[in-house]
């Protein structure tokens, strides 16, 4: 009878963690100057549950990796892409395995940078059709992530092939297309909504009309732009929660270029890691108001 009470008693603290969990928060690799697992160790002590980092295909590697996420207790999404240099047939033989590869490191998910938009409707479709596919072979889902340069480069062009394939599903960073649209999408909320519904996954990094990425999400001018941001995040992250998932966001303020800089020294405008660290928890504090 003890051994029973001490195990709902742990299955409930459990829950109690789980329920207190609004979301997980996973560190980019990009622009990470150091060691693999100087960044693993960094990303847990900073406060994150996971890292988003490019699959890795060499096995020596691969094994690496594995070992310090488990020693370190942290969760992982690995990115893949296609090459869109790549004439069709070569990008999509490439693509089919780097995508295989990467589902049998049995990541929580995959973030795929995906066809081109110099590829037509119907190549573009090819890309996401062989992603679905094995997406159910391994029962492990794959986000295709808004990206300029690729299927999902502009917000109209991403619904129609939201409405081709209803199995369809997003990782949204919605700093693309505030540059893309040369807008905030303020008078968008319709087509945006159609994006949040098919949106598991976020990467979170502020843009504006004229670039990606702002120099320093923590300066008083771009409080209007930060929140508009927040605002979408915060869509998606209800929506989510409100099929009894967990969210999952990636910070992804980039290293230069997307980080501006100084002139003739190129010197970083703010600290990456820190506008990470900012981001997050903003996000924190929105979700637990």
């Amino acid at each position: 009878m003890k051994k029973l009470v001490i195990i709902l008693s742990l299955i409930a603290c459990s829950y109690q963690t789980i329920a207190q969990n609004k979301a997980l928060y996973f560190q980019t690799s990009w622009g990470f100057e150091g060691t693999t697992e100087a960044f693993i160790k960094k990303a847990k002590a900073s406060g994150y549950d996971g890292i988003e980092i490019w699959s890795p295909t060499n096995k020596k590697e691969q094994i690496r990796i594995s070992k310090l996420l488990k020693e370190e207790n942290m969760k992982v999404i690995y990115l893949c892409g296609s090459d869109p240099n790549l004439s069709f047939e070569k990008g999509l033989a490439v693509y089919k395995k780097y995508l295989k590869n990467t589902f049998e490191l049995n990541p929580i998910a995959i973030n795929s940078h995906t066809g081109s938009d110099f590829y037509s409707f119907n190549q573009n479709m090819a890309f996401l059709e062989e992603a679905k596919k094995l997406s159910k072979q391994y029962e492990i889902p794959i986000y295709h992530e808004t990206h300029r340069g690729r299927f999902s480069y502009s917000l109209p062009k991403t619904i129609e092939y939201l409405e081709k394939d209803k199995d369809l599903v997003l990782t949204l960073d919605v700093s693309h297309w505030m540059v893309v649209h040369e807008s905030l999408l303020i008078k968008r909320t319709d087509l945006l909504k159609k994006i949040i519904n098919r949106t598991k996954h976020i990467h979170a990094r502020v843009g504006f009309e004229e670039g990606p990425q702002v120099n320093d999400p923590s300066a008083p001018e771009w409080k209007t732009v930060v929140e508009r941001h927040i605002d979408i995040w915060s869509s998606v992250i209800q929506k989510i929660s409100s099929e009894k998932k967990m969210p999952t966001i990636t910070t992804e303020f980039g290293p230069p270029n997307y980080m501006p800089t100084l002139p003739i020294s190129r010197e970083p405008t703010s600290d990456q890691w820190l506008a990470n660290l900012y981001i997050m928890k903003m996000l924190k504090k929105r979700l637990n108001e």
